[in-house]
């Protein structure tokens, strides 16, 4: 049975940072020295420590900030004056899939972690997301176990429907429908690599709602054959359906690629989890469908 990458993937898109951070951070103050930093570093063994103001993140000194400061001989210093004060910051609500993206993009080993109020919250490393992930790895593949002989149900959900309410840029409950479409899938015996390609289609679906539209609705409707999912929004619409099936075309914004977003894989990832596509769009809104066949006989080869 394909469990390991679809579990991986589906906790990817499920998990957000705030789930996998370390929240107990040790932080220093701006007139804390670079020498009682560098104490701090050995004893804890740590490669980076955060600049505080109150619960405000004003800065960061690394590993090459103390090597710096004992080569040049201003040890004694004190932080504020030689902190990094230019930050790459994650925030808790993201979803870790963009945290992963983070350590790919830029090489670092920490990242600090902000709440909505930008309070330094937690650290998160690449080590947190793999020990988080092999603990919730363990956690449902236990419970894939013990439903793994329950027959299917596909007629508990044959003809149902729901609908959810997608907000512009709402990162913090960003995955909630394609969570919810998992859930049913799983609980009426769907195959595993179907609901693989339910999860990311939607999940791609209603990312684009959130990152590139005014807002909007994902619909799922459920029959014994198959899933349609329906991404509608309310504008401004795609100018160029062509190129927005083009692998890595993005109408994001500048703010969007800052957090990791808009690599403009959303619809041609949907499009290729899916069995039947279409999209329209007009400057009042763009309506995506996508169809999944539940069975596997009649599954399309994913690429």
């Amino acid at each position: 049975m394909d469990t390991s990458p679809t579990v991986i993937l589906d906790l990817i898109y499920r998990l957000k940072i705030k789930d996998v951070m370390c929240s107990a951070v040790i932080t220093a103050g701006k007139n804390d020295t670079l020498r009682a930093i560098q104490q701090m570093m050995r004893e804890k063994h740590l490669t980076g420590v955060p600049i505080v103001q109150g619960k405000r993140l004003i800065g960061l000194i690394s590993v090459d900030d103390i090597i710096n400061a004992l080569d040049k001989g201003y040890i004694e210093e004190t932080a504020g004056a030689h902190m990094s004060r230019s930050l790459i910051v994650l925030e808790e609500d993201m979803p870790i899939s963009f945290a992963i993206r983070y350590f790919d993009r830029y090489q670092f080993h920490r990242y600090p972690v902000l709440n909505k109020q930008k309070e330094l919250v937690g650290m998160l490393t690449s080590r947190d997301i793999s020990r988080s992930l092999l603990i919730e790895i363990n956690r449902e593949v236990e419970e894939m176990e013990k439903h793994s002989a329950v027959p299917k149900q596909l007629d508990d959900i044959d003809g149902e429907a729901y609908t959810y309410t997608i907000t512009r840029n709402d990162f913090e409950n960003a995955g909630y429908a394609s969570t919810e479409i998992k859930k049913k899938l799983k609980k009426a015996g769907v195959a595993a690599h179907i609901i693989r390609r339910a999860a990311i289609a939607s999940y791609e679906l209603e990312m684009n709602i959130v990152i590139h539209s005014n807002g909007g609705e994902l619909i799922a409707e459920y029959s014994k054959d198959k899933l349609v999912i329906t991404a509608r929004d309310t504008g401004p619409g795609i100018p160029d359906i062509n190129k927005a099936l083009t692998p890595g075309w993005s109408t994001a914004n500048e703010w969007i690629r800052s957090l990791g977003f808009g690599a403009g894989m959303g619809i041609p990832n949907a499009k290729n989890c899916s069995d039947e596509f279409h999209i329209e769009s007009s400057q009042n809104g763009t309506t995506v469908v996508s169809t999944i066949y539940l069975h596997p006989e009649q599954e399309k080869e994913s690429t």
